[in-house]
């Protein structure tokens, strides 16, 4: 069995171990774990069922990780994703006053359409149409996005009325549970200390509970929810697609959900160093595992999945391998017996390992070409656009549609590839469409 897996996942090639990779596959999970309760929360809010919606999105997120790990190789995470679950919830169904199953159902279109460009190779064709300068401040970019995302839920950054953000009250105490996980978590890093991250997880959350900051889990097996009252409602609502606004709600679904996993998949790559000539290896099953999971989901009764930047954690604790992601996906499969316990996994605990995580990702500023404004414009508007727009989609359309014209102002338009130029309308598009 040991030797089937060393040889599978090419692990001796990859320079890394069974052990390795199972710890990195366990960090991943510990960082995204949160999903199992907030997704249900979320899609509550739309009517759904969030017992149902629990059991989907773990056997969503187990699914497009084991494929993910099995198919493409790559350590990397997929599940529903936030911001999109968001979208459905509060724009769709709560804004536009649509039943719930109604935008499931435009889901499930989007999830067809999803599968069938990428069959067609369309996606792959667009990801290696990406400049490698734009790739590297999409790896930026994510890694401010992340660790914005660990300072917040950590409470170190907070909303203030008058300066947009600001620092967090330092007289709560889960905001230094926070700030004793990121010191500890640093100096393990520094010293070079193997899982670090990991161990960081686990100091923290043992911190928390001996504080109370934490509260003990009151079981620690409990049944799975049936997915009974939203398994398969996609499918059968698929003919209450029939007016202009659901088309755009199809589309939304659909360019989000493209552009997200697109760009999480290149700033993964870049992180782990999986690019060769500016390409991503394997990335059609990344993408068919991605699309698989979407599909699925979606007769199951989630919102759309993408592939997850908490992956990072357990690449930057060395996983490099398909073996990884397996097992994330066999986790969140245990998870659903386990639902209790995971409460213990609090924003708290992960904030530490995004913020260190989103250091390691800002590395690739050094190797952009800041010397040419052609390059340097559009690459800062996607670094600085992701964190600032709280979405990843949003700051690579800014940099997308900056880089054509920057481009033909320096006389360099023939450079540009025609996909660039085709996105360059299709993000105009797509903001268009967000802001209606």
């Amino acid at each position: 069995m040991k030797a089937s897996l060393v040889h599978y996942f090419d692990l001796a090639q990859l320079h890394t171990t069974i052990k390795r990779e199972v710890l990195a596959g366990f960090t991943t999970f510990i960082s995204m774990v949160y999903i199992l309760f907030v997704n249900p929360s979320v899609l509550g809010a739309a009517g759904m069922d969030k017992g149902a919606v629990f059991t989907a999105t773990a056997v969503a997120s187990a699914l497009g990780c084991i494929l993910m790990g099995i198919l493409a190789k790559y350590p990397i995470a997929i599940a529903p994703g936030l911001g999109v679950n968001a979208f459905f919830a509060y724009s769709v169904v709560i804004g536009m006053k649509i039943p719930w199953q109604t935008a499931m159902a435009g889901v499930f279109v989007a999830s067809l359409i999803f599968m069938l460009i990428t069959v067609l190779k369309l996606r792959e064709a667009i990801i290696n149409a990406i400049p490698r300068n734009l790739k590297l401040a999409i790896a930026a970019g994510i890694g401010l996005f992340i660790a914005f995302l660990g300072l917040h839920d950590g409470g170190l950054i907070v909303a203030n009325k008058s300066t947009v953000v600001g620092l967090g009250a330092l007289n709560v105490g889960t905001t230094w549970l926070t700030i004793f996980g990121l010191i500890v978590t640093a100096i393990l890093m520094v010293r070079k200390v193997p899982g670090a991250i990991f161990i960081g997880m686990v100091a923290t959350a043992i911190l928390g509970l001996i504080t109370g900051l934490i509260h003990a889990p009151s079981a620690i097996i409990a049944g799975v929810p049936s997915i009974k009252s939203t398994f398969m409602v996609g499918a059968l609502h698929i003919g209450d697609i029939n007016s202009m606004q659901l088309v755009v709600v199809v589309l939304t679904f659909l360019l989000v959900t493209f552009f997200d996993t697109a760009g999480t998949l290149v700033g993964l790559a870049e992180q782990a160093g999986f690019m060769v000539n500016n390409k991503m290896p394997r990335v059609g099953r990344a993408l068919l595992a991605d699309s698989t999971s979407m599909l699925v989901g979606s007769l199951l009764g989630t919102s759309p999945t993408s592939a997850y930047v908490e992956s990072s954690a357990g690449i930057a604790v060395g996983g490099r391998s398909g073996l990884t992601a397996v097992t994330t996906g066999i986790l969140f499969i245990g998870g659903m017996f386990f639902s209790p316990l995971l409460s213990v996994v609090t924003s708290q605990v992960t904030a530490p390992a995004l913020i260190i995580v989103g250091v390691l990702m800002a590395q690739s500023l050094r190797e952009i070409d800041w010397s040419k404004l052609e390059i340097a414009i559009p690459a800062f508007l996607i670094v600085i656009g992701m964190p600032l727009t709280y979405s990843i989609s949003d700051g690579i359309a800014l940099g997308f549609i900056m880089y054509p014209i920057t481009m033909i102002a320096a006389k360099r338009g023939k450079e540009v590839h025609p996909l660039m130029y085709a996105l360059f309308f299709v993000f105009v598009l797509f903001l268009w469409i967000m802001n209606q």
